[in-house]
């Protein structure tokens, strides 16, 4: 007796199954959402730690580089799910200065997505219509200069931009920017003519703060980290003192709707004491 009436009705079931989880899962991001909005509190500076986006391709079976790829059209998406919410501004953590030693051949592509997306956003009807102003923050004097051009373009492009604020930290980590802003401190003091003694005994944590790479928007409320790691890795080591975190086990490929509207639930209901 053939056994491919018993394979179709197997297959027909199994999908069944699958619409049915879909159906349910749809519904349940619907729910959420409505959840959320009715809220009276979203993050006015969203953290993102885009992280496994390697470890998503090597369990996906596919090469290191699309792992990456992946990753840059999940920051697409996530861009679009904190402009719906009207989530104020948001720094997305695409490379530290750590991983610039990573293996030549991965850093080079990695770079070419970002220039790649730095003109994308430059012509993205989103960015223009919302009025984003996206920056890049970290060192980039090391990059090349391609790469260089395409983010002052898109710089330049959204600099008058009074919507959402969106930075992109790239050859960036938390240490070297607090370095920076002390230098930049310093260099400044100098200029004015005040001694190394004087600027020591009259500095504050305001004077740093006002050199940090992005100090004309809050410190972040609510920082999300993916791939299921338990740790910040120097990400705004200095504005993040009375951050939320949330850590999510998926990749950041992986990353769907649903889980960022936990998140966002997740920190609407906790009480901020602020140290208090």
């Amino acid at each position: 007796m053939s056994r491919e009436p018993l394979k179709v009705a197997l297959r027909t079931a199994q999908n069944l199954r699958n619409a049915a989880r879909g159906a349910l899962l749809w519904g349940y991001e619907q729910r959420l959402g409505r959840d959320v909005r009715a809220h009276d509190r979203l993050p006015r500076h969203l953290g993102l730690i885009l992280d496994g986006n390697r470890r998503f391709a090597r369990a996906s079976g596919m090469q290191r580089e699309m792992g990456h790829s992946f990753g840059a059209d999940k920051a697409h998406e996530v861009l679009q799910w904190c402009l719906e919410l009207g989530i104020p501004a948001a720094t997305i953590w695409v490379l530290s200065t750590d991983n610039t030693s990573r293996d030549p051949d991965e850093l080079a592509h990695i770079l070419t997505l970002l220039e790649r997306e730095a003109r994308n956003l430059a012509t993205d009807p989103r960015i223009h219509a919302n009025r984003v102003r996206v920056r890049a923050i970290g060192q980039h004097s090391g990059f090349p200069p391609q790469v260089l051009t395409a983010l002052k373009d898109l710089e330049e492009k959204t600099a008058a931009y009074d919507g959402m604020r969106l930075n992109i930290a790239v050859g960036y980590g938390g240490r070297e920017e607090i370095v920076d802003a002390v230098k930049l401190h310093l260099t400044q003091q100098a200029q004015e003519g005040r001694s190394l003694l004087d600027v020591a005994q009259t500095l504050t944590p305001e004077h740093i703060r006002a050199h940090l790479y992005a100090a004309d928007i809050p410190d972040p409320d609510f920082i999300i980290r993916t791939s299921g790691e338990i740790r910040l890795s120097g990400f705004m080591l200095w504005q993040s003192v009375y951050s939320e975190y949330y850590f999510c086990d998926v990749y950041w490929p992986g990353f769907r709707r649903v889980d960022f509207l936990r998140a966002l639930r997740d920190f609407q209901g906790r009480e901020r004491r602020f140290g208090r």
